[in-house]
């Protein structure tokens, strides 16, 4: 860790740099956790027989790191990653006391969110060099597979001890109808990346705009 300046007007000036970038960090922060402890609880209602609630918002917590780490950085990056994935597993521990969620959700979430999310990072940093979509849309894809297998699997399979009314999505079903007869939370992991890889596409385009408006205000201070 750096020493603080020994001199007062450095200080003060590197007290004002600290705040200005926590200021600019909090946002992503604020919306990670917000998307991590929305997602747990979607992720039980579903929509149609193959995908949840959770796979419509989940996806954009990688929008969220990829323009943190564009506009900061690999290691600003990682650092808000961590910061909303502790802020998302204490409010999806409480949403587990209070029966919003189940335990197993809750560990789910927080093993793939962290895994997926730092691979994202460090995806996207060995690509940010390429074209401006390569990054976010290649950290995306391989990041949104990790997070898939890890989050369902753990919440649902039932190699892992049973935690609360999660019994339904071990009903054995097509693959997503049409296929070889397994658990049916196969069935939603496999539409939950489908969706996950169609929203990464779209997100190309807020990517491409966010990243614009960040860039001028921040050369502007």
């Amino acid at each position: 860790m750096r020493p603080l300046p020994c001199n007062r007007a450095e200080l003060f000036r590197y007290l004002v740099k600290r705040k200005f970038i926590m200021n600019r960090f909090l946002p992503g922060i604020l919306t990670m956790a917000a998307i991590v402890v929305a997602s747990n609880i979607l992720v039980q209602f579903p929509i149609g027989n193959w995908l949840t609630w959770g796979a419509l918002s989940y996806p954009f917590a990688f929008l969220v790191t990829d323009v943190m780490n564009r506009v900061y950085g690999a290691a600003a990056a990682r650092r808000v990653v961590l910061a909303g994935f502790a802020a998302g597993v204490i409010c999806s521990l409480i949403a587990a006391g209070l029966d919003k969620t189940t335990l197993r959700i809750a560990i789910g979430s927080g093993s793939a969110f962290l895994c997926a999310q730092m691979l994202d990072v460090a995806v996207f940093d060995a690509l940010r060099n390429r074209r401006w979509w390569v990054a976010p849309l290649g950290s995306t894809l391989v990041g949104s597979a990790v997070d898939t297998s890890l989050f369902f699997f753990i919440a649902f399979a039932a190699a892992l001890p049973a935690d609360g009314n999660t019994g339904w999505a071990n009903e054995m079903v097509p693959l997503l109808g049409t296929g070889a007869v397994l658990p049916l939370w196969v069935s939603l992991g496999t539409a939950d990346w489908l969706m996950k890889i169609g929203l990464a596409i779209l997100a190309l385009v807020p990517f491409r705009i966010i990243i614009r408006n960040f860039l001028r205000v921040y050369q502007e201070n």
